[in-house]
């Protein structure tokens, strides 16, 4: 984060349709020039967060404050936010310059200062050559790298992004997420970005929200959440992983032990706040969990080596333990243990964490 005092503040922001509650008495905070993605399953709200930040949606609850001043109340043309839709949003008509500048001519900027504006906007996407054409005659990831010029061209305060590259390709869809960030980089913007796609958040964000049912699950960077999960949705949505039911059987420090359901012990060094007794889960990676001959390095279970399935650069071992389905990665180039042999499944206490079940 950028700057340590809240740029984009909602305070118990909530969004009731009906009976239905999509967002529910939210608190959360962006700083500016920050990078926030919003992440989660359809229905989970981040839409809605948005579009009330927009001031596309009128909040049933709470406030929304952006550089000091509370906005839920103006219009969406009064509170310097740029947005770039799914769809692009593109007028057919319209030249790509005369898209660009469509939100300087709402706003009475004079038309030598258009279009310059324009003509900057459209260098940083590296499409000024294209000023003239028609939307119909530009591919898909130039389509969006317009949208985003648009957004961009009255150097707007805030720019919101509501799944911008989910009707991309792959191969363009990863080129784009490169090209965002580098002009978030470049120009210090403060960033709002939907998505409900975990990769790409975690390659952009400063810090991702997970949304769950109009709740925020956790908020965190993305390592935070990938390494540090604090809850099961948050486990098993970010990423893949491996969960181990079980109850905390001794604290020591930091490190707690935890006897499975199986009857085997492991131990895990993280902060927790779980006592004695307490019901957990145990979050694993797949690349955390180890393929190993014998029980001597910690937290090693026996397995079963049910299947594995070569995946370019890694292979996915499928394993059982006992009632549980685990899943190892291991290196092309491993020797991979033949299917129906018995082996160990080992992981570092450092390399889990526990999460309620």
């Amino acid at each position: 984060m950028r700057d340590s005092d809240p740029f984009i503040h909602f305070e118990a922001i909530s969004k009731v349709f009906g009976t239905v509650t999509v967002v529910d008495a939210l608190d959360f905070h962006v700083g500016r020039g920050e990078f926030v993605s919003l992440l989660g399953p359809s229905g989970s709200g981040k839409t809605t967060l948005l579009m009330m930040l927009a001031g596309f949606e009128t909040p049933s609850g709470g406030s929304i404050h952006v550089d000091g001043r509370r906005v839920e109340h103006l219009p969406p043309h009064r509170r310097e936010m740029g947005v770039v839709f799914q769809n692009y949003a593109l007028f057919p008509h319209m030249t790509i310059a005369e898209n660009v500048g469509f939100p300087l001519k709402m706003r009475g900027v004079a038309r030598a200062e258009r279009d310059d504006k324009v003509k900057r906007a459209l260098e940083l996407v590296r499409l000024a050559h294209l000023a003239d054409r028609k939307p119909s005659q530009l591919s898909g990831g130039q389509q969006q790298r317009i949208a985003l010029s648009r957004a961009l061209v009255y150097e707007p305060k805030v720019v919101l992004m509501d799944e911008p590259l989910s009707a991309l390709d792959k191969q363009l869809r990863e080129h784009m997420q490169l090209e965002i960030r580098e002009l978030h980089r470049k120009l210090g913007l403060t960033v709002i970005f939907v998505t409900h796609d975990q990769g790409e958040a975690l390659t952009m964000s400063d810090r991702v929200a997970v949304l769950n049912h109009g709740k925020i699950e956790q908020f965190d960077t993305p390592s935070g959440l990938y390494d540090r999960p604090r809850t099961r949705f948050v486990a098993e949505f970010i990423g893949e992983t491996n969960l181990f039911a079980g109850q905390v059987s001794q604290r020591a420090g930091r490190t707690t032990s935890v006897r499975l359901a199986s009857g085997d012990s492991v131990t895990c060094d993280a902060a927790t706040a779980f006592e004695v007794g307490d019901a957990v889960m145990v979050s694993v990676r797949p690349e955390m969990l180890h393929i190993v001959p014998d029980a001597t390095l910690p937290n090693a279970l026996p397995v079963i080596i049910e299947d594995h399935v070569y995946h370019g650069d890694h292979i996915r071992l499928h394993l059982a333990c006992g009632n549980d389905r685990l899943v190892a990665k291991a290196g092309r180039r491993d020797a991979a243990p033949a299917v129906g042999s018995t082996a160990f499944a080992s992981f570092a206490p450092g390399d889990c964490t526990l999460v309620a079940p």
